[in-house]
């Protein structure tokens, strides 16, 4: 399973953290968790999801073209209420998700636009899917979305009167 914990939500993104086997692996992108659904612009609902390849369509012809020597298929998670065609793939901000799980080994918080951004995602992508693949070939794989999101920490100043009060 590959547990993925969202912990920050920015004003159009989502980040997580993805864990397998209690080691974390690389942060998750998604659109905003909402009440209400917006096509491409809403995070899936939070549960656990079967792994499926999907051998169709116009992603799955332009990774196996970018990645020809292991790509069997976009890694799709299956029977998602009300959404369809949810993907893990590479992309940096929000606007590059589409309703999907965009994964990479560095996040950048930017505070001007209170959003998240994910760096390294093709190399993030693809030591990722070559696990996947691996594991996929052996058993099912799930996927289990949980929500523990918190607010965004506030830049705290010390001042040099609260430093000394803590010395004393």
């Amino acid at each position: 399973e590959l547990h993925v914990k969202r912990v920050r939500q920015g004003k159009n993104s989502t980040l997580s953290e993805l864990y397998i086997g209690g080691e974390h692996i690389c942060y998750v992108l998604e659109d905003s968790v909402r009440e209400e659904k917006i096509p491409t612009k809403t995070a899936i609902p939070a549960g656990r999801y079967k792994l499926a390849f999907r051998q169709l369509g116009g992603m799955h012809g332009r990774y196996s073209k970018r990645f020809p020597r292991f790509h069997k298929g976009m890694l799709e998670l299956q029977n998602v209420p009300n959404y369809s065609y949810i993907y893990i793939h590479i992309g940096n901000n929000f606007s590059d998700t589409s309703g999907c799980l965009l994964v990479g080994y560095t996040m950048v918080y930017d505070r001007d636009f209170d959003d998240y951004e994910i760096l390294d995602s093709e190399k993030a992508y693809v030591a990722l899917y070559k696990r996947i693949i691996a594991a996929m070939e052996k058993e099912e794989v799930y996927v289990v979305l949980q929500d523990m999101i918190q607010p965004e920490p506030k830049a705290k100043r010390k001042s040099k009167k609260n430093e000394d009060e803590k010395d004393s």
